[in-house]
């Protein structure tokens, strides 16, 4: 929303200057992005009129012109611009003056004529004006009124960067309102006179879908001047609030609603065959818009037709068949209220983007809309004339707004205030919400233009912003302070943080919201949960991985020329059907695995290192363990589930070289990704007897197929229960010379203990021989 000061300073009246207005503004919930001045400084320039035009006797291209600025004696100034003439008025910056370049104008000999003074362009002034030659101001400029007075020129542009629940600031009429109340300072509101019906020329109207369009409201003006001259003040209001002008007929209209928030609508009355119908678009109807663009609405677009053929998209835009021109003696004014479930993304929908659609999305005042039509028929009347008809109007069900219950003792205690009820009530008329007392509590009505209001802390923010944020008191925290439970069988997730940070990791924070493509690409899933209403194309659903995050989040890191990236991720993953969440953990590396360094060989990261950061993460790697398995994202061969307590608990692998080039990685990558709960879940911790001997060691070497996994073996070895038997590990893998093709040799470490006694050979030997048996079993060979 941007407007004119000046304009805003005609509503209301307060002392605050530009910069502290701005400040108020923004710290009440309006933030003001930009302040902009409308023109550069420059001094001593008036309104000038061009008396007589001759040659200069000694130049072609000069000419000595005799100018009017005011002061009774005409001065005599040498002018070389292509476009003066007798009769004009124009910028003159007098002796003395200073332009906004810095260039002091000085009384100056120009080929041997004295010039006393400079007639000055839109450019020379900072201004945006002629191109080519001087700004020609209007033919009833004032002769020797400084420029700067008569173009309001000493005007400051506020840009508020507005909320979408604050449709109501949408209008100088609703700044003005909480300027009022912010400052205290006084609402003048502009009166929209009643038009008395010189005409008894009604419009036939018919609405069809009440539901969408519950009050709509028009009047027929005959016998107007559609080529008369927008006034220059409205000019300057329209062009510092960022429209452009069109005509006066249509000027008045994008005036009316940047002074209440209505959008007004013309249209040409004698292209109106029949009556005025607002219903629902039907299958292969076309309408040719304003701006030259041809749209099929869809069957749940509202528009506005007649008898025969459509007018407008209503709330958007209007067609361009009825549209009003500088041929139009005679128009048909539209004021409505669209509802804006009805109107939002419509517009979106046909690539347009109208002021118009802009206000009806968000909500525009009901109770405004008859007197918006009044507003812009009485400046209809003035500028262009005309003879105006009775007001039609066809009134449904509006929205109703609903009382809010506000409890006092509930305001006091969510601000930390002490307000009593007489204050309450002030601040609340300040915000023109009816208020009434039942009991301890009020009953608080909204306008018709906050449909934001629904709830009561709606209200109590009310309050707050008008009390201002800054002058609520800070109170001490008291609360009970106890100690929090903590519970053995569970680990706290910042100690999983802080494991990866020591294994130099370092935290993203992605979106839940990810690409529909890259989940399909990465997780293969075909049926994610889809968003109904997307950020955008690229966040159209939620996640269920964390790697598609985590790989854009390498992406950017490589593109900035990031050599060595390890990254990791906590989030919550969402999964089809019933819509599970759960927490994840995943990580990533990319480049090499020790920062450059004298002590150790660079070698890029592999599998094997990142396996060895996921088993730093558990509690235990006990039940730990690791099964070769394919999936989406990963490298054949290279990929692995992970496996704990039994079940299959995440991933581990390397990307597959086909998402390494789609997504312009030149390097291998190396990922991971295991359920949260596996991660926290702890085995209670339960003590064992002290061994009072030493361990013995003995090792099993043994010949397998080259398909037979260590871990097989293993588990089947811990799961026999063989006595006396503390640890088994694999030590050795070895392939080559005295080793059969397609076979491996598999070396384990055997430790064995007892908490009494130092055990015997025959007892060693007995739980070795249990073991081998197991292994043999297994396909497995002692190794001679």
């Amino acid at each position: 929303m941007k407007f004119s000061e000046i304009w805003l300073r005609s509503w209301v009246d307060t002392k605050l200057s530009s910069h502290e207005l701005a400040h108020a503004l923004t710290m009440a919930g309006l933030e003001v992005e930009t302040l902009e001045s409308v023109a550069p400084p420059f001094s001593d320039v008036v309104v000038a009129e061009v008396l007589e035009v001759t040659r200069h006797p000694n130049a072609d291209r000069l000419n000595l012109c005799q100018v009017n600025v005011g002061d009774g004696m005409p001065l005599s100034i040498v002018c070389g611009a292509p476009n003066v003439a007798v009769g004009i008025k124009v910028p003159c910056a007098r002796i003395g003056a200073i332009l906004p370049d810095g260039l002091v104008i000085k009384r100056a000999k120009v080929r041997g004529v004295d010039s006393f003074g400079m007639l000055c362009s839109g450019t020379e002034l900072g201004l945006a004006g002629e191109n080519q030659g001087l700004w020609l101001l209007p033919d009833d400029s004032p002769v020797g009124m400084k420029l700067r007075d008569y173009m309001e020129l000493d005007d400051t542009l506020f840009t508020l960067k507005l909320t979408p629940n604050r449709s109501d600031c949408l209008s100088i009429a609703g700044v003005a309102r909480e300027v009022a109340a912010i400052t205290g300072g006084t609402l003048n509101t502009i009166q929209a006179h009643h038009v008395h019906p010189t005409l008894t020329e009604v419009m036939a109207i018919q609405v069809s879908a009440s539901e969408v369009c519950p009050l709509y409201c028009g009047r027929v003006i005959r016998d107007i001047n559609a080529m008369a001259v927008t006034p220059l003040w409205m000019n300057h209001r329209l062009e510092r609030g960022g429209v452009r002008s069109v005509n006066a007929v249509v000027d008045i209209a994008n005036y009316v609603m940047l002074e209440l928030g209505q959008p007004i609508h013309a249209f040409d009355r004698d292209k109106i065959i029949g009556e005025v119908v607002v219903r629902y678009a039907r299958v292969g109807e076309e309408l040719t818009l304003l701006n030259g663009q041809n749209v099929i609405p869809q069957n749940d677009m509202v528009v506005t037709s007649d008898d025969v053929k459509l007018l407008a998209l209503a709330g958007i835009m209007g067609g361009a068949e009825s549209g009003v021109g500088d041929a139009t003696h005679n128009v048909f004014l539209e004021s409505a209220f669209f509802a804006p479930d009805a109107i939002i993304g419509k517009a979106r929908k046909l690539n347009i983007a109208t002021d118009s659609s802009y206000r009806f999305e968000r909500g525009v005042d009901f109770c405004a809309t008859g007197t918006a039509l009044e507003r812009a028929t009485q400046l209809l009347l003035e500028i262009c004339g005309g003879q105006a008809g009775p007001i039609s109007e066809v009134r449904k069900n509006l929205p109703a707004r609903d009382p809010i219950t506000l409890r006092l003792e509930r305001v006091n205690r969510v601000l930390g205030t002490r307000l009593d009820s007489i204050e309450v009530v002030a601040i609340l008329r300040r915000l023109q919400l009816k208020a009434e007392r039942q009991n301890d509590n009020l009953l608080v009505t909204p306008p018709s233009y906050r449909f934001d209001l629904l709830l009561e802390v709606d209200l109590i923010e009310e309050i707050a912003r008008v009390i201002g944020y800054d002058n609520i008191p800070a109170q001490p925290l008291r609360t009970a302070v106890r100690m929090v439970s903590h519970t053995e069988v569970r680990r706290p997730v910042s100690r999983l943080r802080n494991a990866m940070v020591v294994r130099d990791y370092q935290e993203t924070i992605s979106y839940a919201f990810v690409d529909a493509e890259t989940e399909l690409n990465l997780c293969a899933n075909t049926t994610p949960v889809t968003l109904k209403n997307p950020l955008s194309n690229h966040l159209a659903v939620m996640r269920s991985s964390l790697l598609g995050g985590l790989v854009g989040a390498l992406r950017v890191n490589l593109v900035r020329k990031q050599s060595r990236v390890r990254l990791f991720e906590v989030g919550a993953c969402f999964f089809g059907g019933n819509y599970a969440q759960r927490e994840q953990f995943a990580g990533l590396c990319c480049g090499t695995q020790l920062s450059e360094q004298w002590g150790e060989v660079s070698r890029n990261v592999d599998f094997y290192d990142v396996k060895a950061d996921v088993e730093a993460l558990f509690p235990s790697t006990a039940l730990l363990s690791f099964v070769a398995s394919p999936h989406p994202a990963s490298h054949p061969g290279r990929s692995a589930q992970v496996w704990a307590h039994g079940r299959a608990v995440g991933w581990i692998g390397e990307l597959h070289p086909k998402w390494l080039q789609q997504y312009d990685i030149s390097q291998a990558v190396v990922w991971f990704e295991v359920e949260m709960d596996a991660l926290v879940s702890v085995d209670l911790p339960c003590a064992n007897e002290i061994y009072k001997s030493l361990p013995v060691r003995r090792d099993l070497a043994v010949i397998v197929d080259e398909d037979t996994t260590a871990q097989s073996l293993l588990d089947a070895m811990r799961d026999s229960d063989a006595p006396h038997v503390t640890e088994l590990a694999l030590f050795d893998l070895y392939r080559g010379k005295g080793v059969e093709n397609g076979k491996k040799s598999l070396a384990f470490r055997v430790l064995l203990q007892d908490t009494e006694k130092t055990l015997i050979d025959s007892e060693i030997e007995l739980s070795i021989a249990h073991l081998t048996a197991v292994l043999q079993k297994h396909g497995a060979q002692l190794r001679i």
